[in-house]
């Protein structure tokens, strides 16, 4: 069984900053892509950032220059810094990842972490 928990989230005042992490754990034999998506209140799950295993890093337009995606192989842990938060940026960051089990590769979530940008 595979699990993913992020950690990190909360209250953030706007042009703060923060870190999120997010762990995969259980019997992994591999991990291809590694992601954060986020919800907004009534607005549908989007992209925010995806790395490869090899490390290379895509963004969605409105994360670009504000947000870092970067992981650690050894460690199966996946991270997302955002700088000069906004409260548009408010909404639930889910980590995905695409993961190789003994039953073949698999798209996992985590159950998410609140980012509130708020003064």
């Amino acid at each position: 069984q595979v699990q993913l928990v992020e950690s990190g989230g909360g209250l953030v005042q706007p042009g703060g900053s923060l870190r999120l992490s997010c762990a995969a754990s259980g019997s992994i034999f591999g991990i291809n892509r590694m992601g954060w998506y986020r919800q907004a209140p009534g607005k549908e799950r989007e992209s925010v950032a995806v790395v490869t295993s090899g490390g290379t890093a895509n963004y969605s337009e409105s994360a670009k220059g504000r947000f870092t995606i970067s992981r650690d192989n050894a460690r199966n842990l996946v991270y997302l810094e955002v700088y000069n938060l906004k409260p548009e940026d408010t909404a639930v960051y889910y980590c995905n990842a695409r993961i190789a089990t003994m039953r073949g590769f698999n798209d996992y979530w985590g159950q998410g972490t609140q980012v509130t940008v708020s003064s």
